[in-house]
């Protein structure tokens, strides 16, 4: 079992990302790893290889996953937050969870 590692889609503030790198968490964006166009699952492929958190905005991530596409796991906002927020509640995420907690289930942000 391993600490969570997220990966965002290209919705998520870049300051999010800075944010969480200071504080020690393991995050990379769809921009960092040449992924900006990719389609939503080829998101999810990615970060599962990479046993990632797919973080995101994109309710079609929630279509993948009840029509059964493996992940490493979502997290989900059905709204956009505060960069301090989504830093926040990531963080708590990244204190609580393990990987194996997330693999192929749904965090829904408030």
């Amino acid at each position: 079992m391993a600490r969570l590692k997220f990966y965002t889609d290209e919705h998520i503030s870049k300051a999010v990302v800075k944010g969480l790198r200071a504080r020690g968490v393991d995050i990379v964006s769809c921009v960092d790893v040449g992924n900006r166009t990719a389609s939503d699952a080829e998101h999810l492929n990615y970060a599962e290889g990479e046993n990632r958190v797919v973080v995101t905005y994109d309710n079609d991530f929630l279509k993948l996953h009840e029509a059964g596409h493996p992940h490493g796991g979502i997290a989900f906002s059905h709204r956009p937050l505060s960069i301090g927020e989504m830093i926040g509640i990531l963080l708590l995420m990244h204190e609580v969870f393990e990987d194996v907690d997330m693999r192929g289930k749904v965090e829904f942000i408030p």
